[in-house]
């Protein structure tokens, strides 16, 4: 599968921790080419299978959350849903600086706009965690959370409620250009959406002409997402799955750390050398994640491969 060098490629809509925007440029040359199902098991903010060719494409994820957003945007314009975004906004006083420009709110775009949208944002949060799942909006009131939320990304709290902080930035060009852009690939894509545990998702369904993708929280990294979701025994359960997916002649590819600092993924490391996959090393850049800010050379990020 090669990635053209005129073709631009499309970004996620928000910040999700591990995105592989970065490294697309070597990681599609690495996946095959003639996929039939294209399956993203782990798919986060969509930056890999946004960027994919497939006849079928499925974005499976086990936060409900960012399925529930991404699923809501299917079928949807931007021209739709921006007067809708702009009417939040405007509800609950937050700033628009694509409209009357950061000058307008007493500030600059090098210190931000977190101390004028504080206050509304905090209602924004409080009005959406108390907002049903059934409420029409949902997921629309979330996106906008995300676009004022510290980073643009997305985290919620044990107890399901929304929890970052006001961030810096708002609705601004570059935000409308990434989602219009998404819900475009969105529109003629044959993308699907699903909330599944890896472990359950029904690989029964694929064939020798599907293509799997893993790309999970990573063992030995200290990222604030996978403190909690991913263990040793999450990281052995996803090794059998990929196993059995080459038992039944399924492609497949994983992303992983093999090794950080002193750090080794000793679980990782013994499964590859007792397998004849294949393992390329990749040379890597996350200079927005504060979890990488000191790991750039020590870091051993890898591509592991069954064909």
């Amino acid at each position: 599968m090669q990635l053209k060098s005129n073709i631009e490629i499309i970004k996620s809509p928000l910040n999700f921790t591990g995105g592989k925007y970065k490294l697309l440029p070597q990681l599609i040359p690495l996946f095959p080419d003639n996929v039939e199902t294209f399956v993203d098991i782990f798919c986060g903010g969509c930056n890999v299978a946004l960027n994919i060719t497939a006849n079928k494409i499925i974005c499976n994820d086990i936060d409900s959350n960012l399925i529930g957003m991404f699923s809501f945007f299917k079928g949807k314009t931007y021209n739709a849903l921006a007067p809708k975004i702009k009417e939040i906004i405007n509800d609950f006083d937050l700033s628009d600086t694509c409209e009357l420009g950061y000058s307008h709110y007493g500030c600059s775009s090098n210190n931000g706009l977190a101390a004028v949208n504080k206050a509304g944002y905090l209602n924004l949060r409080d009005f959406f965690n108390a907002l049903s799942k059934d409420n029409d909006s949902y997921y629309l009131y979330l996106y906008v959370l995300i676009v004022y939320a510290f980073n643009n990304q997305i985290r919620f709290n044990s107890d399901g409620n929304f929890n970052l902080p006001v961030g810096k930035r708002d609705f601004n060009l570059k935000m409308q250009e990434k989602l219009k852009k998404f819900l475009a690939e969105l529109e003629h894509k044959n993308i699907f959406f699903s909330n599944d545990c890896f472990s359950v998702f029904p690989a029964d369904s694929l064939s020798q002409n599907d293509f799997v993708y893993a790309d999970p929280p990573y063992l030995i990294t200290c990222a604030t997402y996978n403190e909690k979701s991913w263990n040793e025994q999450e990281e052995k359960k996803l090794l059998v799955y990929l196993d059995r997916l080459n038992e039944r002649g399924i492609r497949f590819a994983l992303s992983n750390v093999l090794s950080t600092d002193d750090k080794v993924n000793l679980i990782l490391q013994d499964w590859l050398g007792k397998r004849a996959y294949k393992c390329h090393h990749l040379v890597f850049s996350y200079k927005n994640s504060n979890y990488q800010k000191k790991k750039k050379s020590e870091t051993d990020e890898v591509l592991i491969t069954n064909y």
